[in-house]
């Protein structure tokens, strides 16, 4: 074959092994990398594998998303899951305030719901220090509605708002005078009938004057009720209401009074005390408050802190130090 037949076979076979415009070289064919280029691995080179993710950390992860308190989204509670805990966290309170009580001074129920009238807006010390020279003066119902409204004010002022209350606690004497022949009546319906006297106030008077099971929604038991994830509502009626389909109905008095002694000396409103918490690992807001154990220590009060409690005359089986009279120092 001559030179012009070797030249053509030779143009031939460089057009087959070049590469058509617009089409990708052969991938077996080695390539030069381009500067800052991974190199590509060789055919039957094996792939390096991505580290695998630790198991620990990943555990590790697993339970920092589970912490109360934090700021990731866990997985949404059941019914059944929040229903269990919340009985639980009942028991437990329990076992810590196995003394749990009214904090209202009280012989009788007329006085416990006079009392419960003046603890609006005031603490239930004050009302327990003031209370007692009251009550000498009026002992009972008609005592109280035949009263100077001035005199009655000027005996509870230590309470506020001394002149819409005077008025209330005057009004409801005079309504049990003459509706009900002195005598504090014990059925829900008639006590909400009462001046001053709302749903809140009835429960509690049937609850420990009368052993009428009732839930208590005081500032307390909401706060902490919504604290607990029991219910999202700020409405005490519908807290109330789903309260009560969680517990059994003859739970409700003492779960209220177990709710309130936590809510005023531990899971307070402004400064809980979280690190000082017996129930923090069933509290989903852990976190909101001091998480430091010393420092949490020094925000619990009352027998939790070393501090006399709220009642001048608590009783025998609480383990704090009576509340002083009015005027005299703690």
């Amino acid at each position: 074959m001559g030179e012009h037949g070797a030249s053509k076979r030779a143009k031939a076979t460089n057009r087959k092994s070049a590469p058509e415009p617009g089409r990708a070289a052969d991938s077996r064919s080695p390539r030069t990398a381009e500067p800052g280029t991974p190199r590509t691995a060789e055919p039957g080179t094996p792939r390096a594998s991505k580290p695998a993710a630790s198991p620990r950390a990943s555990k590790s992860e697993s339970l920092r998303a589970a912490e109360p308190g934090t700021s990731r989204a866990a997985k949404p509670e059941s019914r059944l899951a929040m229903v269990r805990r919340a009985r639980r966290i009942n028991r437990e309170l329990a076992e810590v305030y196995p003394y749990a009580h009214p904090e209202l001074d009280f012989r009788n129920p007329f006085e416990l719901l006079v009392a419960t009238v003046l603890s609006a807006q005031t603490t239930d010390l004050r009302v327990n220090q003031t209370t007692p020279a009251l009550f000498a003066k009026y002992p009972t119902p008609e005592d109280l509605a035949a009263a100077v409204p001035e005199e009655v004010e000027e005996l509870i002022r230590p309470t506020g708002f001394f002149r819409a209350k005077t008025k209330s606690i005057m009004g409801l004497s005079a309504a049990l005078r003459d509706d009900f022949g002195g005598e504090v009546p014990g059925r829900l319906e008639d006590l909400v009938k009462l001046p001053g006297v709302g749903r809140k106030t009835a429960f509690v008077v049937l609850g420990n004057a009368f052993g009428v099971p009732g839930i208590t929604v005081d500032t307390h038991f909401m706060r902490l009720a919504r604290r607990w994830r029991w219910t999202e509502s700020d409405d005490p009626v519908k807290i109330e209401a789903e309260v009560a389909t969680i517990f059994p109905k003859s739970e409700w008095t003492m779960l209220s009074h177990r709710v309130i002694f936590h809510g005023r000396r531990i899971c307070h409103a402004r400064k809980p005390a979280c690190g000082a918490c017996p129930i923090t690992h069933l509290c989903p807001s852990y976190g909101e408050g001091e998480t430091d154990p010393e420092k949490a220590a020094k925000l619990l009060k009352y027998e939790k802190g070393g501090f006399p409690g709220q009642r001048l005359n608590p009783p025998p089986d609480y383990p704090g130090r009576p509340a002083p009279p009015l005027g005299a120092s703690g």
